[in-house]
């Protein structure tokens, strides 16, 4: 009865679900690979640092991947470019099951590099995909679907960081990494006979200069993710994990355990997030509501470092803070991924959404490498005065966004 109200449905809708389960099973195994390289360097005796070190090829690449991902995707088909980043990724999970000796810091870094070009290629495709399923004129469901693509994609991750901790309990590193690569070349030869050929595809061939946004809103939307991000990977990627393991004794158990029940949490509000920005008044949000939404953020980090400064119920407002901080973040989040798949142009999507995902990937890496040493310098308490200067010029931005 199943398949059979599956062959039913529109194509349209049968893209979307193999699309999204296509982005669900490469999230589970990028968040599960994520925790499982934490874990077990830190069982190894890497301090948290070198551990973040470990994943700087990962941001690198991915700023590299996301602008030419996107020139691909249009010459190609976006088809093409997420079964690349599918295979990649299973690539880069076959190169981490080499005997544990082998597995230097370059060796790793080298693979992390593969998993990092493989996600955003997977990424683009799966949000530049959407833009093609859905008519011009049904903005709404746009927005919707762009959402619980999102939202589900981060609560995946979540769920991934738990999978991760699991699979090492169970399996050990090297029984984990099979595993994961075993299911994901099930998903992958899947998706190779089902995903539609020419998806996205440009009519025009696009030249490589044409990488680059030419629009004033696609430039002044990337430029307001990239400090969106920055903002928020400034204190949460390294800074915070140190902090709650250093400043509160959580063990790495405890601290692991936050961080992906925060990430789950930070998806379903994205999923929900249309709900929160006026789709019970059948209203899309342009970019004032990005500015407006910014504005709300840019207060939270300020009164965590605050808080910090005084002294002031340390451990409870910096809970309270991080929750209250994921929740809004994640509507920010989901607004701008609307609004880049609604300003890209038709023709050749992927290039926009490539440029922008490459300012997300940017704004990304610098937090990545600002989190380590502003932390190391001066403490977490500079970190969020960073995030909370970053926020703020990411509204600033979104004043100059269309309304």
């Amino acid at each position: 009865m199943g398949l059979l109200s599956l062959s039913a449905l529109p194509p349209q809708i049968k893209q979307y679900l193999i699309i999204t389960g296509n982005y669900w099973a490469f999230t589970l195994t990028d968040g599960a690979l994520r925790m499982l390289v934490v874990l077990y360097f830190h069982q190894l005796g890497y301090s948290p640092l070198n551990i973040a070190m470990l994943f700087l090829f990962y941001e690198i690449f991915g700023v590299v991947t996301n602008l030419v991902g996107g020139w691909l995707g249009a010459r190609l088909g976006l088809n093409n470019t997420m079964n690349i980043g599918l295979g990649l990724q299973i690539v880069a999970l076959a190169m981490l099951t080499v005997p544990a000796d082998m597995l230097t810091v370059m060796y790793v870094m080298a693979a992390q590099a593969l998993s990092g070009i493989a996600k955003d290629l997977n990424k683009m495709s799966a949000k530049s995909a959407i833009k093609m399923l859905v008519p011009g004129d049904a903005q709404g469901k746009l927005y919707q679907w762009v959402a619980i693509l999102t939202g589900s994609k981060n609560a995946l991750k979540g769920v991934g960081f738990f999978l991760g901790g699991l699979l090492l309990t169970l399996l050990e590193f090297r029984g984990a990494v099979i595993a994961m690569a075993a299911m994901l070349t099930i998903v992958w030869l899947m998706s190779l006979l089902t995903l539609k050929a020419g998806l996205g595809k440009a009519k025009n061939k696009p030249k490589f200069t044409d990488m680059f946004s030419k629009s004033p809103a696609i430039n002044m939307l990337s430029a307001a993710r990239m400090f969106l991000f920055g903002a928020r990977d400034v204190w949460f990627v390294v800074a915070l994990p140190v902090f709650l393991a250093v400043t509160f004794q959580w063990d790495h158990w405890w601290v692991g355990g936050f961080m992906a029940s925060w990430v789950i949490g930070y998806g379903i509000v994205q999923s929900f997030a249309p709900y929160f920005t006026g789709k019970k008044q059948g209203k899309v949000p342009s970019g004032q509501a990005a500015f407006m939404w910014a504005g709300y953020l840019l207060v939270i980090p300020a009164a965590i470092a605050l808080a910090l400064h005084f002294d002031f119920y340390i451990q409870q407002l910096l809970i309270a803070g991080l929750l209250l901080f994921g929740a809004v973040f994640a509507i920010n989040s989901s607004l701008h991924s609307y609004l880049i798949v609604s300003y890209a142009g038709n023709d050749g999507v992927s290039l926009d959404v490539g440029f922008y995902y490459m300012a997300n990937a940017m704004g990304r890496l610098i937090g990545t490498v600002l989190s380590g040493w502003v932390y190391q310098q001066y403490g977490l308490e500079a970190c969020l005065w960073i995030s909370s200067a970053f926020v703020t010029l990411a509204a600033l931005i979104s004043i100059k966004l269309p309304r």
